[in-house]
């Protein structure tokens, strides 16, 4: 995610970094270079001189406007649902972190210096485990290693074979929770509450999975990609008797919008890559982990994670 202050006067025009502008630099390239070849032949192909007016693109270019702004619209759903979902992870994980030290009881106070053997201690740095493998299963990138100094040993393996890792770790987590009622450590009453708030970070877990695994319709993107490029490079040939040699600049400023809106909605559409414009999930898991090892009392809480280059991942 872009992290900076909005540029002003000219540092806006200039910027590159969170511009889509290096996505669609090619494109827009040839896009202008064609514009440049019509005005200089001003429209004629060989022996034939294509005519055009502009009121054909001032009745297509309306529609493709309003498709474009509804795809983006309905890719910066996905984006801000994606971000709701892991902000209710974050407070779940708090929320489970708080019921553990609370509610279960143990041989004297929760703290990270009991290690994995106290089920409280497990079942907190569990959820870090869980946030982070759920991370990286929505980025389709290998398990995380530092994860391994979260669980058991054996468990890390067993995570690393797991066709769904969060979901094995929410089941670990359970049977912890289910021990600790046999062994009447907490009351079931409790323990209800703690069950709620489990099932409440796998329904957000699964909510990701669902916006990972399902694109916009194919057709519909394929749609707006062939009318906007049609467009842009039909649009010379219906200016160029009538502004001339303006046609190069106004084509780009139209190209640019048109492009450059078609290419925002392709990283919107995805909001758990590793675009500059998607979600920064490291950060994230990274205050989840700092929130819960804070909660246990750690001494070594790893620093929140800082823009690069005014991108935060």
């Amino acid at each position: 995610m872009i992290i900076r202050d909005r540029p002003s006067g000219l540092k806006l025009f200039l910027l590159l970094r969170g511009s889509v502008l290096l996505r669609i630099l090619p494109t827009l390239a040839v896009n202008v270079a064609v514009a440049i070849l019509v005005t200089w032949s001003h429209g004629d192909l060989w022996d034939l001189k294509i005519t055009l007016t502009t009121i054909p693109f001032t009745l297509i270019g309306l529609p493709i406007a309003i498709f474009l702004g509804f795809r983006n619209n309905s890719a910066y759903d996905r984006f801000w649902e994606g971000r709701k979902l892991w902000g209710e992870l974050l407070l779940r994980s708090r929320n489970l972190a708080r019921q553990c030290l609370s509610l279960v009881d143990g041989d004297g106070p929760a703290h990270m210096k009991n290690g994995l053997d106290d089920v409280r201690v497990r079942m907190v740095l569990r959820a870090i485990a869980f946030c982070g493998s759920l991370r990286d299963q929505l980025r389709h990138r290998p398990l995380d290693p530092h994860l391994a100094s979260l669980l058991p040993a054996s468990e890390f393996e067993a995570l690393k074979h797991q066709a769904n890792g969060p979901d094995y770790l929410m089941r670990r987590i359970g049977q912890d929770l289910g021990e600790c009622v046999r062994n009447k450590r907490i009351e079931p009453c409790l323990a209800a509450n703690i069950d709620h708030t489990l099932s409440a970070m796998t329904a957000a877990a699964a909510s990701c999975e669902r916006i990972k695994n399902t694109p916009i319709p194919f057709s519909y993107s394929v749609l707006l990609h062939r009318t906007a490029y049609l467009y842009c490079f039909l649009l010379p040939f219906g200016l160029v008797d009538t502004i001339g040699f303006m046609t190069p600049v106004v084509v780009a400023i139209v190209a640019y919008t048109f492009f450059g809106l078609d290419a925002l909605g392709d990283e919107l559409e995805e909001p758990f890559g590793m675009e500059p414009n998607d979600l920064p999930l490291d950060a994230i898991c990274r205050v989840i982990e700092i929130d819960l090892r804070t909660a246990l009392g750690d001494d070594d809480v790893p620093p929140p994670l800082q823009a690069v280059d005014y991108t935060l991942m």
